[in-house]
């Protein structure tokens, strides 16, 4: 590798740059020779996470760079992601596959780590991101809807700090961007199976929410009322619970529930927990009989589909999720636009006979 004298092809002067091959770095980088010619050149029409991979390349070649290029550009993109703690096993899972995808962060020059936080908390929610925005360049979390977090969204983006909302989203903020399902169409996907299971005949069903200061989970309850509204109003929604996301409280919502509906037909679960809810109707031995669809595809769910208590999970892949917020994390960086590139995630309905 020999040092030669270039031209700075737009007019300033001489620029010593030690050369490495563009077949070298192109190599390294897995990109083809054009791309990698295209960022070393700083010309548009290449994906950022290419960006991050062809640059990260050429510094370990020793290829010295434009210094116009951003110092950033170099320096890994430090993350946060703020779940809700509790025993939600979709969320726990969530944190150790982000926990367990630190190789492939760093393909893309990034690092991040997972803080569990108390959950239903606003005040401490907003008091967390104000905290953990002064040590990173991004913060991707699952928003309560309140204003101390719509303020504390602001202020990071006010210091440059650009944040995602991650399942959950928070209206009208400042937000960069939003990774989850159309949550209005997820409760009325949720509300069409719990009828079709039914069939047309008149039925009760209830819903349990972790929480409705989660947006998701207020959108997912207007979906499931408004199809049965439109579409099966001989189906009688007989209110909502709220569980909290805890195993024990939807369990004693469940049995409340089934003891003053004897004849209840459904049960949607609109967050996590879902455990309690089968416990009670197996005590009283309706497990085959109440139709039971909830959310997040875990162990946990993968076994009551098998055991038939539950008769369909609607799901996210939590690894789409992650290169999602790595794409938008990309973009922002880059300077392009946050969801540029990147694709709406798809609902995913999965029943005991297509157990992925």
């Amino acid at each position: 590798m020999s040092e030669t004298v270039e031209r700075n092809g737009k007019g300033d002067g001489l620029q010593r740059r030690r050369m490495a091959r563009i077949t070298d770095i192109a190599a390294l980088s897995g990109a083809s020779t054009a791309t990698v010619d295209r960022v070393l050149n700083q010309r548009p029409g290449v994906r950022a996470a290419t960006v991050q991979r062809v640059l990260k390349a050429a510094s370990e070649l020793g290829y010295v760079l434009d210094p116009a290029l951003p110092a950033q550009a170099f320096t890994p993109m430090r993350l946060a992601f703020l779940l809700p703690a509790g025993s939600n096993r979709f969320l726990a899972m969530l944190g150790r596959h982000i926990v367990a995808a630190q190789d492939q962060l760093a393909s893309f020059n990034m690092r991040a780590r997972v803080e569990f936080i108390e959950s239903f908390k606003p005040e401490l929610l907003a008091q967390q991101l104000r905290q953990v925005g002064r040590d990173v360049d991004g913060i991707a979390f699952m928003a309560l809807e309140h204003p101390a977090v719509r303020e504390a969204v602001s202020v990071l983006a006010e210091r440059g700090v650009p944040t995602v909302t991650l399942i959950s989203d928070l209206a009208s903020s400042r937000r960069a961007a939003y990774v989850g399902l159309d949550n209005r169409s997820t409760g009325r996907t949720a509300g069409y199976l719990v009828a079709r299971f039914i069939g047309r005949r008149p039925a009760k069903v209830a819903m349990i929410a972790g929480s409705l200061s989660y947006r998701a989970h207020e959108e997912r309850e207007m979906g499931f009322l408004h199809l049965f509204e439109e579409l099966f109003p001989q189906i009688e929604v007989v209110g909502l619970r709220e569980g909290l996301d805890d195993e024990g409280r939807n369990y004693r919502q469940a049995k409340a529930l089934l003891a003053q509906h004897p004849d209840l037909a459904g049960i949607y679960n609109i967050g996590g927990g879902p455990e309690g809810i089968a416990r009670a109707l197996k005590e009283v031995g309706r497990q085959q009989e109440v139709v039971f669809v909830g959310h997040g595809l875990t162990p946990e769910t993968r076994a009551l589909l098998l055991d038939g208590t539950m008769d369909a999970v609607i799901t996210q892949h939590p690894h789409a999720a992650l290169m999602s917020c790595i794409a938008i994390f990309a973009n922002l960086r880059a300077g392009r636009p946050a969801t540029e590139g990147t694709a709406a995630p798809s609902i995913e309905i999965i029943l005991r006979e297509n157990l992925p």
